[in-house]
């Protein structure tokens, strides 16, 4: 299929929509509570081009959070056709997890769970993510790679264990996530551990988060 050149001026519309989202992300994973014109600020665009783009603070947080649910799709969707192509489980588990960790899409979840009222598109991209999960975890159990122990809904912690590590540079905090992922790693990887004490988080405790705050 050939791609169709975008025109000046949309080509710039995206450009700006980029810095935009980019600026955002920087800003309110730092402080979720910071106001519109901070990223204005940072973005080095004038307020109302940023409101001509985005009406309200809720709409660039809502599409902050689905461009990040939507890349950790991807991720997963790659990790489970490469399990069903015959890859090998070990590998691509420990893969999806660096390709998950490098994205930093749990650092969204972290800071701005409950800051805006989701739409039909993240609760079904958000329930899409949740199938990819359970079967990236079901064919690692069949293949006898991670503990017998290991829920689906151990991966959102860990992911945002790993994300709470945001101190130095980006090479120095991507090294210091990659060395506490591997830890935990060395301990999901164990087929025949210990059990873990306690139950993996219940679905309930992941979604309330979810709920706006007024």
């Amino acid at each position: 299929m050939t791609t169709v050149p975008l025109s000046g001026r949309r080509a710039q519309a995206a450009r700006n929509d980029a810095v935009i989202l980019d600026a955002a992300r920087e800003v309110f994973v730092a402080d979720p509570a910071a106001p519109i014109a901070a990223v204005a600020h940072k973005a080095g665009v004038g307020i109302s081009a940023l409101y001509r783009r985005y009406p309200s603070k809720e709409e660039l947080l809502s599409k902050l959070c689905l461009d990040g649910l939507l890349i950790y799709v991807g991720i997963a969707e790659e990790a489970n056709a490469a399990l069903d192509a015959g890859a090998d489980p070990a590998e691509t588990f420990v893969t999806f997890m660096r390709r998950v960790i490098d994205a930093d899409t749990h650092s969204l979840t972290q800071k701005l769970a409950g800051t805006f009222q989701p739409t039909d598109e993240h609760n079904e991209a958000a329930q899409h993510a949740g199938r990819l999960n359970t079967h990236l975890v079901e064919r690692l159990h069949e293949a006898r790679v991670v503990r017998p122990d290991m829920a689906v809904a151990d991966l959102g912690l860990v992911f945002e264990m790993i994300a709470v590590i945001r101190f130095g540079d980006d090479e120095r905090r991507s090294q210091l996530r990659h060395r506490y992922l591997a830890l935990l790693l060395a301990g999901l990887l164990l087929p025949d551990a210990a059990p873990l004490p306690g139950p993996a988080p219940f679905p309930g405790e992941f979604a309330g988060r979810w709920v706006k705050k007024d």
